[in-house]
């Protein structure tokens, strides 16, 4: 009987991110990301992430602070239709048609992050605390098509030797003679605390220094039995259990510039990429044929951060209406990923922003902003465990003045994504044909309060 594999399944579960940005990292940390998008040229405090060195601009000496809350839901769907062994016809299998739809639903209620920064004149120390990866949860109610293809597959064959004994040939095998249960939990966190330095070194000239510390933590927990129903004859046939939780951390160096003249201001940072491994502290791993060997206890997983480069540019067209455009970089395929699977990428990531804010009044801005990402995906990259889809992302929102000191920043953004199709005529190693569409959609909620004293 094939071997079913729950590895990629459990790391499907763990690493769905419900953020905007790269492959591997969370980019909108702040309300202001979600109402504008475009924050990378930025001298407010949500700068702190998106652009250090733009804090020597910030308006006052003292400290500012900021407290952002996010509310994130998505859907990752596949519409299966591929072949599957269905019975014999004298002593050649035949095959049938079989289609279904798997919807996968992923939420993360709460995301907080926090920021802060310290100027005294010409130097700014700043930090923020935020969740840089992952931060989400999927679940599968009704399995996955690699599982249920592999499953169909190799119960056929457990019924062809069965029933060649006794009757010389396989009864016709349908759906609705086997059973599939599985139950699957995970989770995973990239905590991650950054700490730097801003020097002005002119009046329209700065640079900033830090580093960000990275924390993994990941637990895993299910299982899976397939079998023929006893109509059939049969017995259980395959049995997955899976207990394991996961911890790495890895340190992320960071540099950046801003350039601030006249009306116009650049802002660019540089992060570099982050070595992280992750690490298995496993309680139970019962499998057939080492299905779940890269879960044994003691077992290193490579699972980096990416370096990534942020180039962007905002102008003041008027005193009440500025605009920025934006473009990111991730090197996606020099990080390295479980299996090397970084390798089938054709490229890197990139993605296009843009935003625009007008101060209605004194106290209100309203403001709305747009993403383009283009990933470089392949047939080879994308699977049912682990897939991603070109897309463009469109936010709005406001931010309220409450007094001199506090802001309240609120944002809404969804994004649209392209449906990706994957052909196969070896679908999940079954030796079928068969297609998957992939499809995903996307939706946060967040609001940010500001205080600076």
């Amino acid at each position: 009987m094939r071997k079913i594999s729950l590895i990629s399944f459990m790391m499907l579960i763990v690493s769905t991110s419900t953020f905007a940005g790269g492959l591997l990292t969370n980019t909108n940390q702040h309300a202001a990301f979600l109402r504008m998008l475009s924050r990378g040229a930025t001298t407010e405090i949500d700068g702190a992430l998106s652009n250090p060195a733009g804090l020597a601009f910030l308006p006052n000496d003292g400290f500012h602070m900021s407290l952002s809350i996010q509310s994130a839901y998505q859907t990752r769907n596949i519409d299966a239709n591929f072949l599957t062994y269905s019975g014999l016809d004298g002593a050649q299998p035949t095959t049938s048609p079989y289609s279904k739809y798997y919807k996968g639903k992923a939420a993360a209620p709460v995301i907080p992050s926090v920021f802060a920064a310290y100027k005294s004149g010409d130097w700014t120390i700043s930090g923020f605390f935020a969740i840089t990866g992952g931060g989400g949860k999927a679940s599968f109610d009704d399995g996955l098509p690699m599982f249920e293809s592999l499953a169909m597959a190799g119960l056929f064959q457990a019924s062809v030797d069965k029933y060649k004994e006794t009757q010389g040939k396989s009864p016709i095998l349908t759906p609705n003679m086997y059973d599939i249960n599985s139950a699957m939990d995970g989770r995973q966190y990239i905590y991650s605390v950054q700490l730097g330095l801003t020097y002005k070194i002119n009046e329209w000239l700065s640079a900033f220094a830090g580093g960000r510390m990275n924390y993994f933590t990941g637990g895993y927990k299910g299982y899976l039995t397939a079998n023929l129903k006893e109509s059939l004859g049969g017995a259980e046939q395959m049995k997955l259990a899976l207990d394991c939780d996961q911890t790495g951390w890895g340190l992320t160096p960071v540099i950046g510039v801003d350039a601030k003249i006249g009306k116009l201001n650049i802002g660019a940072k540089y992060e570099f990429k982050t070595n992280l491994n992750i690490e298995n502290n496993t309680k139970e791993n019962s499998h057939p044929n080492d299905a779940l060997a890269a879960f044994k206890h003691g077992v290193n997983t490579p699972n980096d951060i990416p370096s990534m480069l942020s180039v962007a540019a905002a102008y003041e067209f008027l005193p009440v209406l500025r605009a920025s455009v934006e473009y990111h970089f991730f090197d996606d395929k020099s990080a390295g990923m479980a299996d090397g699977k970084q390798k089938f990428l054709t490229k890197g990531t990139n993605e296009y922003l843009a935003g625009i804010e007008w101060d209605v009044t004194k106290r209100l801005t309203v403001s709305c902003g747009g993403q383009i990402t283009d990933y470089g995906l392949s047939n080879d990259y994308q699977s049912d465990t682990s897939f991603s889809c070109d897309s463009y992302t469109l936010g709005f929102g406001a931010k309220l003045k409450l007094s001199e000191k506090a802001n309240l920043n609120v944002g809404y953004m969804w994004t649209t994504y392209d449906d990706y199709t994957k052909t196969s005529q070896n679908y999940n190693g079954t030796g079928l044909s068969g297609t998957n569409v992939y499809s995903r959609t996307n939706k946060v909620f967040g609001l940010s309060i500001d205080y600076s004293f």
